[in-house]
């Protein structure tokens, strides 16, 4: 039962229509872009597909560009509460969002969302901001509260209660309480920092416990939304005698501030209470409030004699930044009483965290020819500390290829800064340091692997410009000639190599008809059989191409020397009728005396060298003591004289082999018949050789005439290269003259060929002109040691289909078409070659003066 005294009263009523309209005003989605940022607005617990907004619209994308350019979303809370409706472009809810889970009691909630879009990589910031809504109705910690009042507690006097707590914020957060009618109390809100309402329990009238020992309130709390959401404790007190002296703290709020890396057991403050009483009702007990929170329980402790609070656990600024922490001050008497302070305790933030460096998009390979500022990555720099110990730069290695382009809000892009080569380095370890403004400084490392993607732009290379084949000739068609190779610094398919072979002539026919290479490994193969004494010499021009778009290719010029085989039989040029097959018939005087020339066997070899060396020799005869044959020139003549005893007819085989391996051997017959008196018609068409006709003389003439130009054309060809000879040896030490190097040489009718050969005995110079398949000019004039007499001999111009054997075997060239002398002994050799040749000429000329008459009168 309570005294009569004055009775307090407080009606609570519910907020304009202004509160109303903001609520409904919150479902509409609404959307800014302030300085570059998309910014929308929803309320929470929107159901999930709820529609935020028109994402691709806004951005300024088409809706085929969020496929072509993979638009996708990031969410830096990690959750991801949003995704993109890709065939409508539209941003819409992914998941639950409870703003009370995301933010707490901040008044401000808002999720930022990177919005991630490819080729071109770029970045854009979306902030969501979510709404309150009413849906969380007051609570209290407990629903029963129980308190203990001496009846002799004097009018008002103030008793906290424990607060009610609703999560939502601005106008559906907690308002007001209402109390339940009773004349001896009434209710007080009080605000204290951080703007959180405390009821307070005023004693509006004195107590009597023996008129009403215990009295029921009902404490209820009030939200400010629309409908007005409430939460109730029920309040039991009970009167107790008298101890009249509440403890009273010196401060009613004390303010402090700790570093967050202060020690565990540091002192914080301490507070202070008096109690009036004497006795057991005026010692004090401090502790902490009866409804004080497990953050506060685990990081702090109080000292129940002094009330000096300490450090119990470990602080951290970015978790919690400051701590509200109610004191109870309690005596020790019966009814026991009590004082409440409140301590306010302000975290400091120390540079403890080091910056974190964030991809907010994987690099994609880049290719090597990409111009200055392409973009590699977009990554972000965060340090969960404030002030300058949050403040955060990015760096990069010096004299790298890369750079960091920023764009807001510790958002950068990793760009291209340099030129890329993938064929010098082909990956990249990027090492990006963050490095805060704190006191000592913190830095950490993040290392991003950027891969080079290859460009064409390196051709094939040959392992050498130009390769010398040396080939048999008579090969198996089919076989392998030589095998190129190339090589590509580029990868993968810029890198692959084909072969092929470039179209040229050969001998007026595609160089095709004569080889193919294998595209895949560069071998060459013939596609039949050469003939030396055909083709001597082909170039072939083989292109590796790579794969590359646009390809790139490179040459290699393939010299193919055909080699000489000895697959060629001599061949009987005279006696003529011995080289058609038959007999040679030859008349000779009884009276011939020792060393008489009979007749001379001519044959050639359409093979060179060696295999062209060509030897006679006396297979049978009828009488082999009468006839010898000279090794070298084939001239039959006779050992003795011939005796009445000797038979008429004389038959010769002689054998002509070549000096190749194996030997290839031809034989001729001769038929010789001696008569009596022969030399009679002789000495006539001697005479008769003395008074020539018109005709006679002018043909002996032009035949002079000719013989002494070719003369005359050779020494002057001798001459011209010995002075050549002579100062290229000075600058290189050898004479060399190639084919290829010649300008003629292009024109098949203009090569003119000039050999000296020695060999063995045999001393002779080739003077060979015009093209190998075209008619052809030889002249040969051999010197042999091992005969009186010399020989020239002249081969006029024929077809190959007759002649081809005759006319190629006089031009022995070496495989390489090189001629290469030391310099003395290429000028003495051309000097005596000639004299040599002259002097054979001139011999050549009366022979042949004396033959024409000859055989001109017989006909």
């Amino acid at each position: 039962m309570c005294y009569n005294g004055p009775r307090m009263t407080k009606t609570i009523g519910y907020r304009d229509w202004r509160w109303q309209a903001l609520w409904w005003h919150n479902f509409f989605l609404l959307w800014s872009t302030i300085d570059g940022q998309t910014r929308y607005s929803i309320p929470e617990e929107l159901k999930q597909g709820s529609v935020v907004g028109n994402l691709a619209k806004d951005l300024g994308l088409g809706l085929s560009e969020i496929f072509d350019r993979k638009l996708r979303v990031a969410s830096e809370a990690g959750e991801q509460y949003f995704s993109v409706d890709a065939g409508k472009g539209e941003l819409v809810v992914n998941d639950r969002i409870d703003r009370e889970a995301l933010c707490g009691q901040s008044a401000s909630c808002v999720l930022p969302l990177q919005v991630v879009i490819e080729d071109p990589l770029q970045l854009f910031r979306v902030e969501v901001e979510i709404q309150d809504i009413n849906d969380n109705a007051p609570r209290f910690p407990s629903n029963d509260i129980a308190l203990e009042i001496a009846e002799s507690t004097v009018v008002g006097v103030r008793f906290p209660l424990e607060s009610a707590i609703d999560p939502d914020v601005g106008s559906n957060s907690l308002k007001s309480y209402t109390l339940s009618k009773d004349e001896c109390f009434s209710i007080r809100v009080k605000e204290v920092a951080g703007g959180r309402k405390v009821p307070e329990l005023i004693l509006a009238k004195l107590l009597d416990r023996e008129k009403k020992p215990v009295h029921k309130l009902l404490l209820t709390a009030l939200d400010g939304g629309n409908p007005v959401r409430s939460g109730t404790a029920q309040i039991s007190i009970k009167v107790l005698d008298n101890n009249d002296n509440v403890p009273t703290f010196e401060k009613t709020l004390y303010k402090v501030s700790i570093s967050e890396n202060a020690a565990e057991g540091a002192m914080i403050v301490q507070t202070k209470a008096t109690d009036m009483d004497d006795g057991q009702n005026g010692e004090i007990e401090y502790s902490f409030g009866a409804h004080t929170s497990d953050a506060v329980l685990s990081a702090f402790s109080v000292d129940h004699q002094s009330g000096t609070i300490f450090l119990k656990g470990k602080l951290d600024f970015e978790s919690t930044s400051n701590f509200e922490i109610d004191i109870s001050a309690k005596d020790k008497g019966s009814p026991r009483m009590e004082g409440h302070c409140t301590v306010h305790i302000e975290v400091l933030d120390v540079n403890d965290n080091a910056p974190e460096i964030i991809l907010t998009s994987h690099p994609k390979p880049v290719r090597e020819d990409s111009p200055n500022g392409t973009v590699v990555a977009l990554l972000s720099a965060r340090d969960l500390d404030s002030g300058d110990n949050g403040k955060v730069t990015l760096q990069l290695p010096k004299k790298s290829q890369f750079a960091l382009k920023p764009s807001f809000s510790q958002n950068y892009a990793l760009v291209t800064n340099g030129i890329l080569d993938r064929e010098r380095i082909s990956d990249y370890r990027i090492e990006i340091t963050a490095t805060d403004s704190g006191s000592p400084p913190l830095s950490s490392k993040k290392t991003i692997p950027v891969t080079i993607s290859d460009v064409n732009d390196n051709p094939p290379v040959f392992t050498q410009p130009s390769y010398n084949v040396y080939l048999k000739e008579n090969g198996v068609p089919g076989s392998i000639l030589y095998s190129v190779s190339a090589s590509d610094l580029d990868f993968g398919e810029n890198a692959k190599i084909s072969y092929s072979i470039l179209d040229s002539k050969v001998q007026d026919v595609s160089v095709s008809s004569y080889v193919y290479i294998n595209s895949d490994n560069g071998s060459i193969y013939s596609m039949h059989s050469f003939d030396y004494e055909k083709l001597k010499v082909f170039q072939i021009q083989v292109q590796a191409k790579d794969q590359g778009s646009p390809s790139l290719s490179s040459n290699a010029t393939v010299h193919v020397f055909i080699l000489d085989q000895n697959d060629n039989a001599p061949a009987v040029i005279y006696p003529s009728s011995a080289a058609l097959g038959s007999l040679s018939h030859q008349r000779m005087p009884r009276s011939a005396k020792a060393g008489h020339l009979v007749t001379k066997v001519t044959a050639v070899d359409a093979d060179s060298g060696h295999n062209a060396w060509i030897s006679y020799k006396l297979a049978e005869a009828t009488d082999a003591s009468l006839f010898t044959v000279n090794l070298y020139t084939g001239e039959v003549r006779t050992k003795r004289a011939v005796s009445e005893q000797d038979d008429s007819s004389q038959r010769l085989i002689i054998e002509i082999k070549d000096d190749g391996e194996p030997v290839q051997s031809a034989t001729v017959t001769v038929s010789i018949l001696m008569e009596d008196g022969l030399h009679e018609p002789i000495l006539d068409l001697r005479q008769k050789a003395t008074e020539p006709s018109k005709k006679n003389g002018r043909i002996t003439l032009y035949l002079i005439l000719s013989l002494a130009s070719v003369s005359v054309l050779s020494l002057l060809t001798f001459l011209i290269l010995a002075v050549k000879c002579i100062r290229s040896s000075r600058s290189s030490g050898s004479c060399c003259m190639r084919r290829s190097d010649c300008d003629d040489y292009k024109n098949p009718n203009r090569n003119l060929q000039i050999q000296l050969n020695t060999d063995g005995p045999i001393k002779y110079v080739e003077v060979l002109g015009g093209d190998m398949l075209s008619q052809s000019q030889s002249f040969r004039s051999c010197m042999s040691p091992m005969s009186e007499y010399s020989d020239f001999t002249l081969i006029k111009p024929s077809s190959t289909t007759d002649f081809k054997e005759v006319i190629s075997v006089l031009d022995a060239s070496l495989p390489d078409s090189t001629w290469t002398f030391e310099s003395q002994q290429v000028s003495r050799l051309t000097i005596k070659a000639v004299f040599y040749s002259i002097q054979e000429t001139l011999k050549y000329v009366i022979i042949c003066h004396e033959y024409q008459s000859a055989i001109e009168t017989v006909l």
